[in-house]
């Protein structure tokens, strides 16, 4: 039987607990609680109240793109008291993406500060190779990215920051059916990691890692307490029924299936990340 990490929390607290004996001599913390935890904030709401700040977080939509890549992490970035959240798009139209979904921007490039605090971009499946050839959006991401105090994307979104020039030299992640064999073509060094961390530039998985992402960066901006805070929040403890969520994980069959159903559009990215590093 194998057990989840949870578990094996829970199993070395109640033997610390056991341990420790005495009547009400405190069980010592286990080193996973702490890794897990970290140490415990005070009781005091104001670290969560009174931490404000003022970070342009410039979110980019394209047609296409996936919804979910960019609300999980938009989740985290808006429960940041101060912080300026904007969908930013060439102009003010809505932004049909897939799924069926339809986002509405709230900035156009042009009223992007020059530098931003957190420049995102989300993934997409067939439209991430229109994404790659549009001109406006590469040159956006291209000039904003060079100043950004931190460059970051999720899914297929690495492959438009690698496209832009952003990632060459850079260890990065994407998502697992695309990661291995396309990053390298836009110069980038691929992790197999649910995301990664590589100076300021931020690189989530596919899709669902954009919660993790998302929840990262909000620590790294207003402090761990503040997003333990949020998550508790948005009560974010998955739980899913099935245990299918990498390849590590799924069943052979169901990786060989995904794995053919995009071998196609991953050599297609490759070529399109080629053609455009070689342009650059």
């Amino acid at each position: 039987m194998k057990l989840s990490r949870r578990e094996i929390a829970m199993a070395a607290l109640l033997a610390g607990a056991a341990l420790a004996g005495g009547e009400g001599e405190a069980a010592p913390v286990s080193v996973t609680e702490r890794i897990e935890h970290g140490p415990r904030p005070s009781a005091d709401p104001s670290y969560f109240t009174k931490v404000t700040g003022g970070e342009y977080i410039a979110m980019v939509l394209y047609p296409g793109m996936t919804a979910l890549d960019l609300i999980g992490p938009h989740y985290f970035f808006s429960t940041m008291r101060g912080a300026k959240v904007h969908l930013v798009a060439p102009t003010m139209a809505p932004v049909a993406c897939g799924q069926g979904v339809t986002l509405s921007p709230t900035a156009t490039y042009a009223d992007v500060p020059k530098a931003v605090d957190i420049l995102f971009v989300p993934g997409a499946g067939f439209p991430t190779l229109d994404a790659m050839k549009n001109d406006q959006l590469i040159d956006f991401l291209a000039d904003r990215g060079e100043r950004a105090r931190y460059v970051t994307a999720v899914c297929t979104g690495p492959l438009l920051l690698g496209a832009a020039g952003l990632l060459k030299g850079y260890r990065a992640t994407a998502n697992w059916g695309i990661r291995d064999k396309v990053l390298p073509a836009v110069g980038a060094i691929p992790v197999d990691a649910r995301y990664v961390v590589d100076r300021n530039r931020i690189t989530g998985g596919g899709v669902t890692a954009g919660i993790d992402f998302g929840l990262h960066l909000a620590a790294l901006l207003r402090g761990p307490d503040n997003a333990r805070v949020c998550q508790l929040l948005a009560e974010y403890d998955p739980a899913p029924p099935f245990d299918s969520g990498s390849p590590h994980k799924a069943w052979p069959e169901s990786v060989s299936l995904v794995q053919s159903m995009i071998a196609s559009f991953s050599d297609d990215l490759v070529k399109a990340g080629k053609a455009r590093t070689n342009r650059a």
